[in-house]
């Protein structure tokens, strides 16, 4: 199998790869002592019988430590190259194994009620109200927040939300009839006389403006007369029609019954009963409607608007100091707080949470579980095979080193119980 670059791995898995080589090593070591302690037992025995004791467990020893050695090697490759059945078992059954693997995480862990009994011990709104409190952690949320905000205003290009604030306006605004529901809701403002108010409004406007502006009406009247009227008419006329403005607005003002304001409360009575019944007065509120809508003085405010907003936006996101992050950030802390110390709340957010990750897991465990399987299946056996001996191969290598060691007792053990209970042996 190809041995991927050290370079390649990172540096917890170069400590693992140089952890393993040690512990090989080591194992190898063993085996060559045994080997070394019975080549010299076996020698020297005739001269020296106890020697015979050191060739029985250097020889168990050796047992122990091969077929450990065969037993853990062919996990991961086949011993020496051999075909030998049942070797090489994570390369070749690399699928099977994320299959199964995938079935237990499912069975196990994906479970409902597992979900719930873990979620239901587990205090998460309180903890999270706990940690979102912290001026800190608020102000982080905060600048990721606006992080994800200010990606997802930069991603909008400008014509496509002009064309849906337009689509969105000719939908809701334009394309709706205005007449019949404008035609109702003056009616209704009229017969609870809610728009006595506006009149005052617009009649006090008037008077306080002939009170301001009354230059204005110098010449209004005076040059339309003949040339032949003398200069001090012309400053008569004007005088006159000056003070007859006032004195109407005056009494306008002061008088609830007034002629002009029957007029209005009747003029507004027919508009009303007009937008409501009347076909022509409702196309002409419709076609002014559309003309208004579809001017390109419109679009371009429109757009003129999009982009001021856009950009105020953008320049408050990306200001910690700025206003729209600071009351962001308390928003957060106080949602925080909340978390914290209301009972009702935590219950709440909790059950939500854990009803929500249930149903999530309940629908999608399969799914979820697939990605392990799905993952599995398209790694490489032999970048499987390394991943897996790293992580785990170390710990195997004891193994050998046990299966010296305990060979060698049962080696020794063995001998001795047959040497002391077997004659001639």
């Amino acid at each position: 199998m190809a041995r991927t670059p050290m370079a390649l791995l990172s540096p917890a898995d170069q400590e693992r790869a140089r952890a393993l080589r040690r512990m090989k090593a080591v194992a190898l070591g063993a085996l060559i002592a045994m080997a070394v302690a019975f080549v010299i037992a076996f020698w020297l025995q005739e001269r020296h019988t106890w020697l015979q004791y050191v060739r029985a467990a250097a020889e168990g020893g050796m047992v122990g430590a091969l077929a450990d050695w065969f037993a853990v090697t062919a996990l991961f490759r086949r011993p020496l190259g051999l075909p030998i059945p049942h070797t090489a078992i994570i390369p070749n059954r690399k699928d099977e194994i994320g299959r199964t693997l995938g079935e237990f995480v499912e069975t196990n862990f994906l479970a409902a009620d597992v979900v719930r009994e873990k979620l239901s011990r587990t205090r998460i709104a309180e903890r999270a109200g706990e940690w979102l409190r912290v001026p800190a952690h608020a102000d982080r949320v905060a600048a990721e927040g606006a992080t994800v905000a200010t990606a997802v205003l930069n991603a909008l290009s400008d014509d496509d939300v002009r064309d849906l604030i337009g689509d969105l306006a000719r939908e809701h605004l334009i394309d709706p009839d205005w007449g019949t529901p404008a035609g109702v809701w003056l009616q209704r403002i009229i017969e609870t006389d809610a728009h006595h108010g506006a009149v005052d409004l617009a009649v006090d406007s008037i008077a306080n403006w002939l009170d301001a502006n009354a230059e204005a009406f110098t010449g209004l009247v005076s040059r339309r007369l003949p040339t032949w009227v003398p200069k001090l008419a012309h400053r008569f006329v004007d005088d006159t029609v000056y003070r007859e403005a006032v004195t109407f607005v005056s009494a306008v003002q002061s008088d609830p019954q007034h002629p002009a304001r029957i007029a209005i409360d009747g003029y507004l009575g027919r508009l009303a009963d007009g937008l409501q019944h009347d076909p022509v007065t409702r196309a002409k509120l419709e076609n002014a409607k559309s003309a208004l809508f579809d001017s390109p003085r419109v679009a371009a405010l429109a757009a003129e608007a999009w982009h001021t907003a856009k950009t105020g936006l953008l320049t408050s996101l990306a200001d910690p100091a700025s206003g729209l992050r600071q009351r962001a950030a308390q928003a957060v802390r106080e949602i925080g707080e909340r978390l914290t110390t209301e009972e009702s709340l935590q219950r709440r957010v909790d059950t939500w949470i854990t009803d929500a990750a249930v149903f999530l897991v309940d629908r999608y465990r399969h799914d979820i579980a697939s990605i392990i399987t799905d993952t599995v299946e398209r790694w490489d056996p032999a970048e499987t095979t390394e991943k897996i001996e790293l992580m785990v191969g170390r710990d195997l290598q004891y193994i050998r080193l046990n299966g010296t060691v305990v060979g060698a007792l049962a080696g020794l053990a063995i001998f001795t119980v047959a040497h002391n209970l077997i004659p001639g042996v």
